[in-house]
Parts: C-alpha cells; sequence; structure tokens
C-alpha cells in the first residue's frame, strides 16, 4: 500500500478511535468528577424546589443544562457557562447524551452481536454519599471493561464517536461507580475501616463473642452495601500454644457491616486477633486480648458484681424489670416458699430455685417440667461468669402467665418467660431466645447473629406478597389463612402442622413444607400474628430487613414494651380486621416502610444480642433479691444443679486459689 494511502488511513482510525490511554487516564473522565458532579446534584434541593432530575430537565430544555460551551468544556477545551459549575455541567451533559450514546452503541455493536453497553444513569435523588444505599458493585464491572471492545465495534462499523460523547460515557460511569461501593465507591480502606466490639475484650466472657467490621473507603465513607463477603479475613490465635481451639465465622451482613463471631472451646493465656483486607490489617489489627481469657464452659466467676456489670457494659436500667417489680415492694421467701406450691403446685409447672453462694438448687412440681433444662442452662452459664446474689425464686415453665390477680390483693411473685397486660407476672427473656445465645455456633443454627447474614434479597428485590407460615395455636391463625385464599396476590400463608384445630384442617389445609427461617425474608412484609400466647420469631423477624405488621396483642416479651408502632413496626388489629389495609399502606409507602424495617434492626441489634440477654437476666434477679426480707435457703426436696463437666479443656481460674495458697 502506498505511504499516503497508509498515512489517510491511520488519520481515519484516529478519528474513529480515540487513543485508549487518554481515555482512562483524562481528568475529565475520573470519577472525582464524577463525584463532584454527584455531590453537587444532591446539593441542588437545597437551592431550588425542583429536585435534582427535574432541575437537570429544566436546564436542558432552556439550553443552559449542555450548551456548545459546555460540550467544548467535557470535549477538553473552554469553559462551561457561569450559570453551571464544571462538574454539574459535566454530570448534566452525561444526562443529556443518553440517546446519542446509546445509539452510537448499538449502531457500532450491533453487526458483531456484542453486549450493549447500559445506558448511564445517575444515583436516585436523595441518596447521600457517607451514608448512601449504594448500587452493587459488580453490575458496573463488566460495563466498564466492555467500553473499550465496544468503542472498538463501533469504529469498526463505521461510526464516528466523538470525543465529547465518549468524555460523557466516561463521567455517567464514573457516577455510575461512584454509587457502586455504596459510600463513595472507592477503594476498601484498611487503615480506615472500623472494628469495635465486646469480642475484643477478654473479660466480656459470652458463648460465642462477636465483634463488627465497617468497611470504609480511602476517602473516609462508609460502604453501605456489601464490598463482598470476603472483603475482610480474620485469623484468632493463641501466640502461647501449638493448638488453638477457636472456631471462628465472619458474617456479611450486607450493608457494608460484618459480625465477626467466635467460640472457643479452651480458655487461653492470651488470644490474638488479625483482621485484614487483601493482606493489610484493618483498623489497630492486631489486637491481643491480655488473658487470662476465658471460654464459655470455664467455671471463674467475677466476685464483683459491678465489675462485672462494666466490663458487660450493661445499662444501669432495664424499664421493663422496674415495671414488673413496682408489683412486690417487697419479697418474703419463707412465704412464697409455701404458699406459691399450694396455690399452682398441682396445676402448673413450677421450678423452686435457690441461688446460694452462687450454686444453684432446684425443686420441680408438677408433671411436664422438662423446659427447666433451659432455664438451668442460663443460671449455671451466669454463675460461671459472675457470683450471682443469694436469691430464691419460682419459674412458672408454661405458656400462659399465671398471677392474675389484682392490687392490693396477695400477689406472688412468678417468673415466666412471657407477660400479659392481665397478670402480673415478672417476665424474662423467653427460652427460645435464651437457647439461642447460649447455643450460638453450636447446636442452634438461628440465632440474632446468623438472622443479620441472611436477611435475603435488598429491599428493591424482595418479594412484595405478605408471608407467614406457623401451625394452628390460635384461631387468629385460621382467619389469615382465609384472609391468604381470598387473595393470594397479597398474602402467602400457610400452615406447617396441625394440632389445635385438626378437625379443621380440611377448611385450613393442606398443610405445606417448612422453608427455613432465613427464607422468610425473601418477602418485603412480615405477619407477626400471636400463637398460644405471643410469637416468640419476633426478634429474628426485626433483625431482618423486612418491614414487621404486627398484631395487637395482650402478651408480650421482655422487650415489646419499648418497641413504638409505626416506628419499629406496623400495628394491625387483634381481629385482623385492618391488616389489609395496613398492607396497602405499606405498599403505597414504600419509603415509610423501608424506614420503619431499618428502625426495627437497629433495635434488634442494639437490644437483643447475646451480651443484652445476660445483663437482663443478672439484673433481674439482682435487683429482685434486693426487695427480699429474709434469707434464701435451701429448702427440703432442693437438688443442686451440677455445672456442665469439661474435662477435655479444664481451665485454671486465676480467681480461685488453689489448696497450697490458702
Amino acid at each position: 500500500m502506498p505511504r499516503s494511502q497508509r498515512q489517510h488511513k491511520k488519520q481515519r482510525q484516529s478519528r474513529l478511535v480515540p487513543p485508549r490511554r487518554p481515555l482512562v487516564s483524562q481528568q475529565s473522565c475520573s470519577a472525582a468528577r464524577g463525584a463532584a458532579a454527584l455531590r453537587e446534584l444532591r446539593a441542588i434541593p437545597a437551592r431550588s424546589a425542583a429536585g435534582p432530575q427535574d432541575y437537570i430537565s429544566q436546564q436542558r430544555r432552556s439550553g443552559k443544562c449542555c450548551p456548545p460551551a459546555a460540550r467544548v468544556a467535557a470535549g477538553g477545551g473552554g469553559s462551561p457557562p457561569p450559570s453551571l459549575s464544571p462538574s454539574l455541567a459535566a454530570g448534566c451533559c452525561a444526562e443529556q447524551s443518553r440517546p446519542a450514546a446509546l445509539a452510537a452503541t448499538r449502531a457500532g455493536t450491533r453487526r458483531r452481536a456484542s453486549r450493549s453497553l447500559p445506558a448511564p444513569h445517575a444515583e436516585r435523588p436523595g441518596a447521600a454519599v457517607r451514608e448512601g444505599r449504594g448500587s452493587r458493585p459488580s453490575r458496573l464491572l463488566p460495563s466498564l471493561a466492555a467500553l473499550p471492545r465496544l468503542l472498538g465495534g463501533a469504529a469498526r462499523s463505521g461510526v464516528a464517536l466523538s470525543m465529547c460523547s465518549i468524555w460523557r460515557w466516561c463521567v455517567a460511569l464514573g457516577v455510575l461507580a461512584l454509587g457502586a461501593a455504596g459510600g463513595g465507591g472507592g477503594r476498601l480502606s484498611a487503615e480506615r475501616s472500623a472494628v469495635w466490639g465486646p469480642g475484643l475484650r477478654a473479660e466480656a466472657v459470652l458463648p460465642a463473642r462477636y465483634f463488627y467490621l465497617q468497611a470504609v473507603d480511602t476517602e473516609g465513607r462508609r460502604f453501605t452495601s456489601s464490598p463482598g463477603e470476603n472483603a475482610f479475613q480474620v485469623k484468632i490465635t493463641a501466640p502461647d500454644e501449638q493448638f488453638t481451639r477457636v472456631g471462628v465465622q465472619v458474617l456479611d451482613r450486607k450493608d457494608g457491616s460484618f459480625i465477626v463471631r467466635y467460640r472457643m472451646y479452651a480458655s487461653y493465656k492470651s488470644l490474638k486477633i488479625e483482621v485484614k483486607t487483601k493482606d493489610k490489617h484493618v483498623a489497630k489489627s492486631p489486637y491481643i486480648l491480655k488473658g487470662p481469657v476465658y471460654h464459655e464452659n470455664c467455671d471463674c466467676p467475677q466476685e464483683e458484681s459491678s465489675v462485672w456489670l462494666e466490663e458487660m457494659n450493661c445499662p444501669q436500667v432495664f424499664p421493663q424489670i422496674q415495671r414488673d417489680l413496682a408489683n412486690f415492694p417487697v419479697v418474703d421467701p419463707d412465704k412464697i416458699a409455701i404458699e406459691i406450691p399450694q396455690r399452682f403446685g398441682q396445676r402448673q409447672s413450677l421450678c423452686h430455685y435457690t441461688i446460694k453462694d452462687n450454686e444453684v438448687y432446684i425443686k420441680t412440681y408438677g408433671e411436664h417440667v422438662g423446659f427447666r433444662i433451659f432455664m438451668d442452662a442460663i443460671l449455671l452459664s451466669l454463675t460461671r461468669k459472675v457470683k450471682m446474689p443469694d436469691v430464691e425464686f419460682f419459674v412458672n415453665l408454661g405458656d400462659w402467665p399465671l398471677e392474675k390477680k389484682k392490687p392490693p390483693q396477695n400477689l406472688h411473685p412468678i417468673f415466666s418467660w412471657c407477660g400479659s397486660s392481665e397478670s402480673k407476672d415478672i417476665v424474662m427473656p423467653t427460652y427460645d431466645l435464651t437457647d439461642s445465645v447460649l447455643e450460638t455456633m453450636g447446636r442452634v443454627s438461628l440465632d440474632m447473629m446468623s438472622v443479620q447474614a441472611n436477611t435475603g434479597p435488598s429491599w428493591e428485590d424482595k418479594n412484595t406478597i405478605a408471608f407467614w407460615r406457623g401451625r394452628d395455636s390460635r384461631k387468629e391463625r385460621l382467619e389469615l389463612v382465609k384472609l391468604s385464599r381470598k387473595y393470594p396476590e397479597i398474602i402467602d400463608a400457610a400452615f406447617t402442622n396441625f394440632f389445635f384445630f385438626k378437625h379443621d384442617e380440611n377448611l385450613y389445609g393442606p398443610i405445606v413444607k417448612h422453608i427455613s427461617f432465613f427464607d422468610f425474608f425473601k418477602y418485603k412484609y412480615q405477619i407477626n400474628i400471636d400463637g398460644t400466647v405471643a410469637a416468640y420469631r419476633l426478634p429474628y423477624l426485626l433483625a431482618g430487613n423486612s418491614v414487621v405488621l404486627k398484631q395487637d396483642s395482650i402478651y408480650y416479651e421482655h422487650f415489646y414494651n419499648e418497641l413504638q408502632p409505626w416506628k419499629h413496626y406496623i400495628p394491625f388489629k387483634s381481629d385482623l380486621s385492618d391488616l389489609l389495609e395496613k398492607l396497602q399502606w405499606a405498599k403505597e409507602h414504600d419509603e415509610e416502610a423501608k424506614k420503619i424495617a431499618k428502625s426495627g434492626q437497629e433495635f434488634a441489634r442494639n437490644n437483643l444480642m447475646g451480651d443484652h440477654i445476660f445483663c437482663y437476666y443478672f439484673k433481674l434477679f439482682q435487683e429482685y433479691s434486693s426487695l427480699q426480707v429474709s434469707e434464701p435457703k435451701i429448702r427440703d426436696g432442693m437438688e443442686k444443679v451440677q455445672q456442665p463437666e469439661d474435662d477435655l479443656f479444664p481451665c485454671t481460674c486465676h480467681r480461685k486459689k488453689t489448696k497450697d495458697e490458702l
């Protein structure tokens, strides 16, 4: 080919396909320019009554958005009009250039059947950068990677793409990338990411210790979507030991934060916790827990209750405890030891406990006392961690609260797992929640931490049908299934078992298969309706990222009175007469419903974790013991509840003196 023809061909190709290096490296195509545009767009509502999209449309129609001067500036020369800053002009031009850029891209790739490049888009109005929702980065990366190939396809197809068009795509994709990481979109920063929580304190002994990670980018902005479930690596070792018997799990909460939980199977002089991302230590990692660091089964109680409360960071007051104990100005252990068995012992399932010198003793009444295992377990766990006050009390093992007398009658103090507005029982955390705390990373799979890592799709991607599964333990549950039959496009409710209304199985069946509780969160609306008493699933429903619709009820758990309707959940009447109306409201007010779901989730995270449950139990027994007017006693017929054997990996308590030291 003659030299002149080669030069002509080269010049023609240079007009069609701009050099790649400037395309990637130009300042005008950087994410920083896109970030500045997005920040300014978000600031518009403060200066104008119109939202960002309306403002752009107005500017575009008036010719102020992307006049020739601005387009020249976008291409690399001149300056934008004074009415718009360079960054806003860039975002505005990118918005205006969608049709032309799309047409050029489609024309350039049609013949080669290449994957088309998605249209650029700015984040939704109101999405904050530092606390922003963010998109998933995985959807962005293929588009960025495909850009050079698509440009090449356009060139080979004879479609000319100007530098302005290319630049507009860069800015648009830069803005999208900004949203993609959920908090500025920059690279995950090991130095700026945060690590905190009780699991970083040696003295905070829990069955499964835990701490939190918060992903932060290099600009100091928090991620609000997952940076990837393997973004952080955690290693826990005992520096002085050949083997470290610790199980570790890193749970991705999909909101830019993680829970790291670990269960120790032996005690150690010290622990070393390393948190890394891409081989770099995160925050102040490695964390050294100067021991001794005791595992769950180590019997080594803190002698000073005030020290333990501080080590566990327990609140000063639990309002529900104050409300419950207000009915009992004084407690006479000698009196109740006689009167409560006489009144309830023949018809109910009761446990009579005495804690004396940090040892647990029990006497049972009634035929069905198998559920004592849950109460035995939490009392033994507490006495291994802290010296309990001497106290004597009765626990109701049944579902329904017992004390229904009205003041000023002779009320008897009875501890129950559920309370009601028609009774005066003293409420404890439910056996279900208590057991999930004690057996986290053990024999249970449903606990407050595992739920947070299995909250299903994002809010926008959830199924918009209200969901419920359960057994036939209340008439209103039958009505719920009837509603579901009538309005299947609104409610999906079905029984997994029939027990109380077996004769109605033909009307309300057939039963359906059990599904994983985590699969509940595929649905945006969760219905919480009473069973025999309060439905004990509410803590786990709140911990998800679906909004809870809760039935008005006389029954409550230990935390219900701290929940606020329309803040933490959406209430509906006990007879379900307004349930459809409330569901319709939630669908028509999606942002408000999402906010309620988030508030409920935050409540669960801040009030229903393992350390909160231990604190509640201890404060309850501590305050109850202060009401006693006589000495608690080990009564006739009581037997000692033994601590579990721990011969496999025994511990040595530094607080207990050996015989040689006595």
